[in-house]
């Protein structure tokens, strides 16, 4: 028994994966930071971060024997992803994506290999967006909205005065046409 526990224990805390997701805005241009944290008192021996929804071979940065190798990076990501800590102090796996485009967004996955065997994952979903163009779209729209309430009034407040203006034109007509023909007959 002692035997099978000794054998299964390494294979264990090599799956053992502590996951978590998180989401990230950023405007096109920005640089980010992509969070990733391994155990604080473990070096790390390999550290990959992949984009799962990319179809093709490569990373988005790989590091093992205690370097980064570009050559392993999908090529839209050469010379723009780098360690936040060259040094990865306390398990910081974190890297900077530089200059986003709105083709980064997706879902970026850091995947951690430690000295100790344990295996940690994390998820981040990064959204690359113009919010400042979408703000702008809502106040344009809010405006648009406004602007159509304010004529609309105006078109309802110029048909209530001209309807008013004709039935006073019409009573005044009248009077002063009945007045004179009284004066007629007189």
């Amino acid at each position: 028994m002692l035997l099978v526990f000794s054998f299964c224990f390494p294979i264990l805390s090599l799956v053992s994966a502590s996951e978590d997701q998180r989401e990230i805005k950023v405007n096109p241009g920005q640089d980010v930071s992509l969070l990733c944290q391994g155990l604080r008192d473990a070096s790390v021996t390999l550290l990959e971060w992949t984009r799962p929804d990319l179809k093709s071979d490569g990373y988005v940065f790989f590091y093992r024997n205690e370097r980064p190798y570009e050559n392993y990076q999908h090529e839209s990501f050469h010379g723009r992803v780098e360690l936040r800590d060259p040094e990865m102090k306390d398990g910081d796996a974190s890297v900077v994506l530089k200059n986003v485009t709105f083709n980064d967004t997706g879902t970026y996955e850091c995947r951690i290999v430690t000295n100790t065997r344990q295996e940690i994952k994390h998820l981040i979903d990064l959204n690359v967006t113009d919010s400042d163009h979408t703000a702008g779209n809502k106040e344009g729209l809010v405006t648009i909205v406004l602007s159509g309430i304010i004529a609309l009034l105006v078109v309802v407040i110029f048909c209530i005065c001209r309807n008013g203006k004709k039935t006073q034109g019409h009573y005044s007509y009248e009077l002063p046409a009945e007045k004179t023909g009284d004066l007629v007959t007189q």
